[in-house]
């Protein structure tokens, strides 16, 4: 876990001090966010895979342009070797080629019946976040908070939150987010030093960064 949010910590700064400091245009936002990103993917197709049959921490690759980077990164949060039910691979079908409003309301309906499944809620956060080009609506926060909810340990609601928030420029939001989730993380878990050092990068910033205050 350590190695991902090195990655993410150099694309999350690159991101923030092109956009924030160095004054990048908002309409290149997007195009140098996909760039930073598609580097992260890269990353993740090549790096070395985690032991088969055990659950693996995401790296963040929230991508609005691919919703296949945006399955995986959820998937690795969770034991493989465990069934997953229909609607969330129907749902995972849709999203995986971006048609994230039918992914959408395939996961509304299977949580009606399922109302307890945590993938199926972060599923439900990260399809909307999609539809809405990387925006957090308010029901996709909704969906993300009911993932809290059900396993305030597992880290995949506030880290995919947090990133999303982070890449539309939220920044104190992300480092209320991640802050957040911090206080609820573990001594012990694996992935606490690198959010210790995510928010500590984010308070660094927002501190050299008067506008942001």
């Amino acid at each position: 876990m350590g190695g991902w949010l090195a990655i993410l910590s150099l694309t999350l700064v690159s991101f923030a001090i092109a956009a924030f400091m160095l004054r990048l245009p908002k309409q290149g936002f997007a195009v140098f966010g996909a760039v930073l990103l598609l580097g992260l993917v890269g990353y993740a197709w090549t790096g070395s895979p985690g032991q088969p049959g055990s659950p693996k921490q995401p790296d963040l690759a929230l991508d609005r342009q691919s919703g296949e980077e945006m399955v995986e990164a959820r998937r690795q949060l969770f034991d493989e070797t465990r069934p997953k039910p229909d609607y969330l691979v129907l749902s995972d079908g849709f999203a995986r080629r971006g048609r994230f409003d039918e992914a959408a309301q395939l996961l509304r309906k299977g949580l009606n019946d399922n109302p307890e499944h945590l993938e199926g809620w972060l599923a439900l956060g990260m399809a909307l976040t999609g539809h809405a080009d990387g925006f957090v609506t308010p029901a996709a926060a909704y969906a993300f908070g009911k993932a809290r909810e059900l396993d305030p340990i597992n880290p995949g609601a506030d880290y995919f939150m947090g990133f999303a928030l982070l890449r539309t420029g939220q920044i104190i939001a992300a480092r209320d987010t991640w802050a957040s989730l911090l206080e609820r993380t573990p001594e012990d878990a694996p992935w606490r030093p690198g959010l210790e050092s995510e928010v500590a990068r984010l308070d660094d910033m927002i501190a050299r960064a008067p506008m942001l205050q």
